[in-house]
């Protein structure tokens, strides 16, 4: 059985384990793991759990340090089937501190939250990218069908007062991946934006997570499950009914909360003025327009003999 390949940002702890565990534990299926997390003493206990497992030790914002855990996990076997870029962190700043009005302008605010959250997703989704078309230009698209899934955040869909920074970082990924999945979904690569609600994960302290009510919290199986529903790709179908159909099981912003999982459309147009330039401009018109082309020479080759 020819073992698949998922690279985790983030991997070590959290939501990025609990996918890794739920990967290596499937019994129909082998998968070869690499864990990317900056955490050596936490990663190299998860790969010590996991079987077919990988550590790579890896600042995100590094774009040289992912770039080496990339290579380092294709060269391992040549593929990449699962890139899950879900490494994460919440601002610790107080965005709204006030500063002495007579001193001048404030020194900036700490962006690592931005960084972290969406530069490294952008940089993650580049790099992914590339090691996809190796993987397809070695194995064919009737071999491999590559996923990425971005980490967003119900921050994302909804605004995060306490924590404006990490709240447009994450509206950014679900942004992003629109923009995106049109082209890498020609290329064979399917992707998606997830947006869990509260999760109890590392990313607050315990005395911090005190301020949540239990009942608020969505439990890390809800987001493995739709994680992996995602990825298995085939016909699908949210908390709603809403039901998407194996061919159009991409692209998704899937938002997850309490038991559930849902189907988050992008903002509405204002108008038909602007749905008419907007789907005019698409990257998808675009591109129909060139297969048509490309078929309508086709034929004018055929019917020349």
């Amino acid at each position: 059985m020819t073992k698949k390949v998922a690279l985790i940002t983030g991997g070590a702890s959290g939501m990025g384990l609990k996918v890794a565990e739920a990967l290596a534990s499937r019994t129909y299926e082998d998968w070869d793991l690499h864990i990317v997390d900056l955490n050596a003493e936490a990663g190299e206990k998860a790969t010590t759990s996991l079987k077919n497992a990988h550590f790579h030790q890896t600042n995100v914002t590094d774009y040289q340090s992912l770039t080496s855990a990339f290579e380092a996990a294709f060269n391992v076997t040549g593929r990449l089937d699962f890139v899950f870029a879900n490494a994460g962190i919440v601002e610790r700043d107080n965005f709204y501190e006030k500063h002495d009005l007579d001193a001048g302008p404030p020194p900036p605010p700490n962006q690592l939250s931005i960084d972290i959250n969406y530069k490294a997703v952008v940089n993650t989704s580049h790099i992914a990218l590339h090691y996809f078309r190796k993987a397809i230009a070695k194995y064919g698209k009737d071999k491999i069908a590559p996923v990425l899934v971005m980490t967003a955040s119900c921050g994302g869909l909804y605004p995060s007062e306490f924590c404006p920074m990490y709240s447009g970082s994450k509206a950014a990924v679900v942004q992003f991946n629109r923009a995106i999945t049109v082209a890498y979904h020609h290329e064979g690569i399917r992707t998606f934006a997830t947006c869990p609600g509260t999760i109890r994960t590392g990313l607050l302290n315990q005395e911090e997570w005190k301020n949540f009510p239990d009942e608020y919290f969505t439990p890390v199986e809800t987001l493995v499950d739709a994680v992996l529903k995602i990825v298995d790709g085939g016909d699908i179908e949210d908390a709603k009914g809403k039901k998407v159909k194996g061919e159009d099981n991409w692209g998704l912003t899937v938002e997850v909360n309490g038991n559930n999982f849902y189907f988050r459309d992008q903002t509405p147009f204002c108008d038909a003025n602007m749905e008419a330039m907007m789907k005019n401009t698409s990257m998808a018109n675009q591109l129909a327009r060139i297969e048509k082309t490309k078929r309508e020479q086709a034929d004018g080759r055929t019917n020349s003999v």
